[in-house]
């Protein structure tokens, strides 16, 4: 079975053609954001400040990467766990972001959020981020340089594998591997 390749920038345009379990690769241009990232992004927002990137149709990457070797790009960038940005995350979906990757389970509100905004999340392999740096191209630190792996960076990344986990369906792979599981 040959994997659906979808430009980041085209994400949000294509969620309706991404079914939850589906296994994608992913291209373009991500940001990561964690806690303490997106607790100033909402503190911008309250301000009505700039944000330091564009949230219509933006993903957003659930990360933390550690500094990058000599010679490469970025360090390890495995997804951090994303219930722990579930209370950012459905007004930042109302603003147009168009997907989330990250790891675990999401709150019945981001659920809802995603299938009104008709977004997407996005689950990567946790515990492989040596192996996912190996398809960031390119890292820049684009705000909040002081809080270190924390910092905001604009990723550019080839073919990232992904599965769906919860598409503008409202199917959520979690649910669904939980109802199979007691089928046995």
């Amino acid at each position: 079975m040959s994997l659906l390749k979808v430009d980041a920038a085209e994400l949000k345009a294509r969620a309706g053609e991404l079914k939850c379990g589906m296994k994608i690769l992913l291209s373009g241009t991500v940001y990561t954001s964690r806690d303490a990232a997106h607790k100033r992004i909402m503190a911008l927002i309250e301000k009505g400040e700039k944000l330091p990137y564009e949230i219509e149709n933006a993903v957003i990457y659930y990360a933390g990467p550690t500094p990058a070797p000599e010679g490469k790009p970025i360090g390890s960038c495995g997804p951090t766990t994303s219930g722990r940005m579930d209370r950012f995350a459905p007004r930042l979906l109302d603003m147009g972001l168009g997907g989330m990757i990250g790891k675990g389970e999401r709150s019945a509100e981001v659920r809802e959020a995603i299938v009104r905004n008709k977004a997407v999340y996005l689950c990567a392999v946790g515990g492989a981020g040596a192996l996912a740096c190996n398809c960031i191209k390119s890292c820049e630190v684009i705000a909040f340089e002081d809080l270190g792996c924390e910092s905001v960076k604009k990723l550019y990344i080839k073919d990232f594998p992904l599965i769906v986990a919860n598409d503008c369906f409202g199917e959520d792979i979690f649910e669904r591997g939980r109802k199979e599981f007691a089928m046995l």
